[in-house]
């Protein structure tokens, strides 16, 4: 997605050969016209899969969700990192470790909102290792429901976790796909490159 690759230049920073921040626009100040634009383009890829929620993990997934939600005129549902006194019982629950916070976390959904007639659409901010994209798809598992497709901000080809996906047979839409991080730059991985591939 030409738009999102033109913002990432302009306002993402890259910090290492593994770290690219967004806190600009994504994951600490959103841009919601930008993110409008995500679910407007998300919603079109996913028009045609009978899509009925959208699965996202608390906090950076969330804003790209919504807006997907709002194009796709369904609700959004978002597993918490950390226990509720109001999130306690029949819950689907997996545990998932960051690799830029350097911890695991417990994630937790109500049960109720999700069951087996459920064709759900994962979206989330970042895929590098697929550890987060992996523990939501195990949790709509639980509930029996159907991964329809998973909707990645930025992937980070260069890491492993759209292959693990894809492995499993899971269907992974990114709308930036970076090949590299080097020199402060990001490099794109365009549709011509993919069609030399």
């Amino acid at each position: 997605m030409r738009l999102l690759e033109e913002k990432i230049k302009q306002d993402g920073r890259v910090l290492n050969e593994n770290v690219l921040k967004v806190d600009s626009f994504l994951n600490h100040q959103i841009d919601p016209t930008l993110m409008n634009e995500l679910g407007k383009e998300f919603s079109q890829r996913f028009a045609a899969d009978g899509i009925t929620k959208i699965v996202t993990i608390e906090s950076s997934g969330i804003a790209p969700a919504v807006m997907t939600g709002l194009h796709l005129a369904v609700p959004v549902i978002f597993a918490r990192k950390r226990k509720s006194i109001t999130l306690t019982d029949d819950l689907l629950t997996a545990s998932v470790h960051s690799f830029t916070k350097n911890e695991t976390n417990e994630l937790a959904i109500d049960r109720k909102y999700l069951n087996e007639n459920d064709k759900v659409l994962i979206i989330d901010d970042f895929l590098a290792n697929g550890q987060a994209a992996l523990a939501l798809v195990e949790m709509v598992q639980q509930a029996n429901a159907t991964v329809t497709g998973i909707g990645i901000v930025i992937e980070k080809s260069f890491q492993p976790g759209a292959q693990k996906l894809k492995e499993k047979g899971l269907r992974v839409e990114s709308l930036a796909r970076i090949s590299a991080l080097a020199n402060g730059e990001a490099t794109f991985i365009t549709e011509k490159m993919e069609e030399s591939i």
